[in-house]
């Protein structure tokens, strides 16, 4: 393949479908002729995956500043440009990743405090002109996200159990992102059947970015 391919990445609070998603999106964009590879942040190389790990499931008695861990994140995230999106894009493949750096802005900087300006300088110098073609920002009510959540019967990471007050702040930021960059983002419902919610992607990511 000659022509770049595509970056789509999925966010969203806790248990809004993302990885269903993802692999739905796979399939059908596979079917429509595109070379697909599905990823993850924190992730997606072997460095990225030892900071998720670090972040996620610190040490006992060891908790990061919203600013240190935003940090962990964009180390992770330039290792994960580096050695898989670039490369991937580079070839004609499309890349679908479940988060990237607006679930930083909305975890650590709206809702965790730390400065804009210094993720801003972050995104600048770890990502810069290398950000996402369409960005699918699944939206759902609290209530529904914390019942799924509790449904998988899994324990907890460390960002997972933070508080509702926090996860309220990611919610809204999420919509703060997609209503001050329309032209990147776009709001679905996440409460729809997997069935549903990938139909609504699929159309939008046909009219943004002309998949079939």
């Amino acid at each position: 393949m000659s022509s770049r391919g595509r970056f789509i990445t999925l966010e969203g609070g806790e248990g809004a479908g993302k990885s269903t998603l993802a692999r739905r999106l796979k399939d059908a964009l596979e079917a429509s002729g595109h070379s697909v590879r599905l990823t993850r942040e924190p992730g997606g190389t072997p460095a990225a995956e030892a900071l998720r790990s670090m972040i996620l499931s610190p040490p006992d008695g060891v908790t990061f500043t919203p600013l240190v861990e935003a940090l962990l994140f964009y180390a992770a995230r330039r290792d994960h440009l580096e050695r898989l999106i670039r490369p991937a894009l580079s070839t004609g493949v499309w890349v679908i990743s479940d988060r990237f750096s607006d679930s930083t802005r909305a975890y650590q900087a709206a809702a965790g405090g730390a400065l804009g300006e210094e993720i801003e300088t972050l995104e600048r110098l770890c990502v810069g002109s290398s950000g996402p073609d369409l960005t699918l920002i699944l939206d759902l009510p609290l209530d529904a996200a914390s019942g799924r959540v509790r449904a998988r019967g899994e324990g907890l990471d460390a960002i997972e159990g933070r508080g509702e007050p926090y996860h309220a702040r990611v919610r809204e930021a999420f919509l703060e992102i997609a209503r001050r960059e329309p032209q990147r983002c776009v709001v679905l419902d996440a409460s729809l059947s997997p069935e549903a919610l990938c139909e609504r992607a699929l159309e939008a990511i046909d009219q943004r970015l002309g998949a079939s």
